[in-house]
């Protein structure tokens, strides 16, 4: 068996896009900042994010039913560290970093988001210290710009490969 500490230096080097995801309802109004987050179907249309049980964000999914994943874009590292709850100023998990509107589902959707999933609560499972969500996509919706991406703990930039001619 691999040592937990090598395969996290390992996961460490993968690059993630950084998403946020959201939900309100019964159990209230909820958002962490999350890696894992993946397209599962086009038809029909499936995401899924995890999210560590532990979190109150796990809970909260799980009542209310819905969620949406906000895909984050490059200059927004702040709303990214608010929602893992290291904010620059202001306090943790704070809604008014930033602007929202309300979803279809009635999640949160962040205004500017790079991209947008949101979803009604199709199926959910644990799988070691986390629980997969997979949604069904109620409604996507995406901007043009550059993704916020995470590697070797550090936010990163995407830029584009100039090819040979």
């Amino acid at each position: 068996m691999e040592s937990v500490e090598r395969f996290v230096d390992a996961m460490g080097h993968a690059a993630t896009a950084v998403s946020v995801v959201t939900t309100n309802g019964v159990a209230g109004k909820f958002g962490m900042t999350v890696s894992a987050f993946s397209s599962v179907s086009a038809t029909p249309p499936l995401v899924l994010a995890c999210v560590n049980r532990k979190s109150p964000v796990a809970d909260a999914i799980s009542r209310n039913t819905n969620f949406c994943i906000n895909a984050l874009a490059d200059h927004q590292s702040m709303i990214s560290d608010t929602f893992a709850g290291r904010p620059p100023s202001g306090a943790p998990y704070d809604f008014d970093c930033a602007d929202w509107d309300v979803a279809r589902s009635g999640s949160p959707v962040l205004a500017d988001a790079l991209a947008a999933f949101d979803c009604a609560l199709d199926s959910a499972s644990d799988a070691g210290t986390h629980r997969i969500f997979i949604g069904r996509v109620l409604e996507a919706r995406h901007q043009s710009m550059s993704p916020l991406v995470y590697a070797q703990r550090q936010y990163r930039q995407v830029t584009e490969l100039k090819t040979a001619a």
